[in-house]
């Protein structure tokens, strides 16, 4: 097959609760669509079998709307990209199947994307080049992680969590204090009206690594909730959040611009769903600002799950000519290769 130099690129996540589709025509984004499974609000976490029947429920319709957004029809797409993993299987499964189908019908390439990478280079959006090397601090619900990224698919691993991951304590704690799910963003927005130095929660240090702990965290604020009293913990609820949210940011951007600055690497990158959380991002940036390290924050729209990002590595595996077979499962485990 012929190459374009700037491909239409129809791009579909499903890998979690979130369908979206995005359209790339090159390295612009001419659209983008996401639909939220509000219905996982009531169970206090993503139930598999809901999410699996809401992809098959509204995907078609967000494909339709994002490519009357972009005005182009179905012969203009020269290329389908999908979330391959990691994930939940069924979401994938959906995502996959409805992508092989169009890629069959319009006898067009096929294009899996790792959901991991696509947070990752979700930074350089609307690049035709990418400012590799640069060390990555991957933060969402299932990663925390430290990359040194030097280039698509060479990565080394510098640290990551040896238990619970940023997000999920997050989500943990929002339970701890009664105030909902998702814990991430909740926690973010009560602590803005909170004091961060209210109560001093632990932070994990290991000596020689750059590896992360929340789980001593996460106990912690358990005990200190347990021995207040409920009218304590009502008065003093966005000090409590402000306290664990400060403790979690300090770890993670202490660990990141040591780890930087110890690889002499010039350039941060911050990735995944955590990533939007206001605290994090002021801290980062005023590191950044003291250290002469450029930081890289994603567009808020595209710290968590969205098609835009998949769309957009499509674009570059396309530009390296990886397709992939029709035959390519879904791998809800998938994870990135590392070359350490």
């Amino acid at each position: 097959m012929t190459f374009k130099k700037n491909p239409i690129i129809l791009g579909i996540e499903t890998s979690c609760d979130e369908t979206a589709a995005a359209v790339f025509r090159g390295p612009t984004l001419l659209s983008h669509i996401a639909a939220s499974q509000i219905v996982h609000q009531a169970y206090g976490g993503v139930v598999p079998e809901y999410a699996s029947r809401e992809h098959e429920k509204l995907l078609a319709p967000v494909v339709e709307n994002t490519m009357t957004q972009a005005a182009i029809n179905w012969p203009d797409v020269d290329a389908i990209a999908v979330t391959q993993g990691p994930g939940l299987a069924g979401s994938l499964l959906v995502g996959l199947s409805y992508a092989k189908g169009i890629a069959i019908g319009l006898n067009r390439p096929l294009l899996g994307v790792n959901h991991i990478e696509g947070h990752i280079f979700a930074n350089f959006i609307g690049q035709s080049e990418l400012p590799v090397p640069f060390l990555c601090l991957l933060v969402s619900g299932g990663h925390t992680q430290l990359i040194h990224v030097e280039d698509i698919h060479q990565y080394r691993l510098i640290g990551q969590t040896r238990d619970d991951a940023a997000g999920e304590a997050f989500d943990k704690v929002g339970r701890m204090l009664g105030i909902g799910y998702p814990g991430g963003p909740l926690i973010d927005q009560l602590a803005k009206s909170g004091n961060p130095n209210f109560e001093h929660f632990p932070r994990s240090k290991f000596d020689g690594s750059y590896d992360f702990s929340f789980s001593g965290l996460k106990t912690a604020v358990l005990y200190y909730v347990q021995k207040q009293t409920g009218a304590f913990i009502n008065d003093h609820l966005a000090d409590i959040a402000a306290s664990f949210q400060q403790a979690v940011v300090e770890v993670l951007v202490n660990r990141a611009f040591e780890a930087a600055a110890d690889l002499k690497l010039d350039k941060l990158v911050l990735a995944g769903g955590v990533a939007a959380n206001t605290a994090l991002r002021r801290l980062a940036g005023q590191r950044a600002s003291q250290t002469g390290i450029t930081i890289f924050q994603p567009d808020l729209r595209y710290c968590t799950d969205n098609a835009a990002m998949i769309a957009y590595m499509g674009y570059w595996k396309y530009r390296h000519e990886q397709t992939q077979s029709l035959s390519i499962p879904a791998f809800p485990n998938l994870k990135l290769s590392f070359g350490n």
